[in-house]
């Protein structure tokens, strides 16, 4: 009887040992530590304190003026920014100097140059509208330049979005022609 009774015991902490490791498994494969539980909306509102900058070089001052779309596409243009400059960085490290060609060279001058530019005039113009001693400028101009800051950011995100796709097309057409070449020396 006291052998049953211990190999009852010993089976329920095996039971119980395995099923706990299964289940901490479980969450590792998934991603999720236990005890952790953090959501985060992705619809709420950026708060510029919480924003990081992989590549960007941009005054925060200078964004608290931006809409949160804005703000949103901003971040995105910086992880696309992040993995071309990655992708530059890995080339370079390869000893492949890639040229630079003159979209490339627009790109670089609008996004570390232009785009803090054009920030901060959007800036200083919400401030000057903003301040009720100026009685200069009105809604309609506010308007305008969120327009015009809008408009740049697309146009920035289509340019980043043509160099990635040419990055990719460039190296699908590779592939495809070390396929031909392999096809054509089977045996």
């Amino acid at each position: 009887m006291s052998i049953l009774l211990g190999i009852g015991i010993t089976a329920t902490i095996t039971v119980l040992y395995l099923g706990k490791k299964g289940w901490q498994m479980l969450h590792k494969v998934v991603g999720i530590t236990p005890g952790v539980l953090t959501y985060q909306d992705p619809n709420a509102p950026l708060l510029l304190s919480d924003m990081t900058w992989q590549q960007l070089t941009l005054n925060v001052q200078h964004l608290s003026g931006l809409s949160d779309s804005q703000l949103r596409q901003l971040q995105r243009i910086d992880a696309k920014v992040a993995t071309y400059y990655n992708y530059q960085q890995v080339r370079q490290a390869q000893n492949i100097t890639p040229a630079v060609n003159e979209a490339q060279f627009v790109l670089h001058k609008l996004l570390y140059a232009r785009l803090p530019e054009m920030l901060a005039s959007h800036y200083h113009l919400l401030n000057i509208i903003d301040n009720p001693k100026v009685n200069t400028a009105n809604k309609t101009q506010c308007i305008e330049a969120g327009q015009l800051l809008q408009d740049a950011l697309d146009s920035i995100e289509r340019r980043v979005d043509t160099e990635l796709m040419q990055i990719e097309t460039q190296h699908l057409q590779d592939l495809r022609v070390m396929k031909r070449y392999v096809d054509s020396h089977k045996n």
